[in-house]
């Protein structure tokens, strides 16, 4: 299990990657982003599955920053976080049918989701647990400033 979700990580974060390689002649009116952007302006359409993980991530963020801001968190609870938003990040991919342009813009999303998890894990020494979860909620709130989520709201982050 763990290594499937390792894969599935690591393909998520290098998919940006196998974008740029694309061939000259394969020409999408641009390169492949490598900061988010919005559609010509507007934001990205999405589909059921990727609302209802994005949802359950932001709740799980949401809920973890709190105790984690204050250093409460215990080491057990950073586990179960970085286990259940891998869960969804699993669901996300597995599940989510975009647009081409729309699934790139994604990818940088979960992408920095996944990064905030590897945090939480404690994988990036020199950086504390709690870190992770700002990470993962900084992700969360920079998919609703660029994806349409009826209802969505950023989380406030602590100063």
């Amino acid at each position: 299990m763990k290594s499937s979700i390792l894969f599935l990580v690591a393909g998520v974060l290098v998919f940006p990657l196998l974008l740029q390689a694309e061939p000259a002649n394969h020409d999408h009116g641009a390169s492949a982003p490598h900061k988010i952007e919005l559609n010509a302006g507007r934001k990205w359409a999405t589909d059921e599955p990727l609302r209802a993980g994005m949802t359950a991530i932001r709740t799980l963020a949401g809920s973890a920053l709190p105790a984690a801001h204050a250093g409460k968190f215990t080491p057990a609870q950073y586990d179960a976080l970085a286990k259940d938003v891998n869960a969804q990040i699993n669901h996300i991919v597995q599940k989510c049918k975009l647009d081409p342009r729309a699934d790139a813009q994604l990818h940088i999303v979960i992408g920095d989701i996944a990064k905030g998890v590897e945090t939480v894990q404690g994988k990036h020494s020199g950086k504390g647990r709690s870190l992770g979860v700002v990470e993962i909620t900084q992700a969360v709130n920079t998919y609703g400033e660029y994806f349409e989520h009826a209802g969505w709201q950023a989380i406030k982050l602590p100063h």
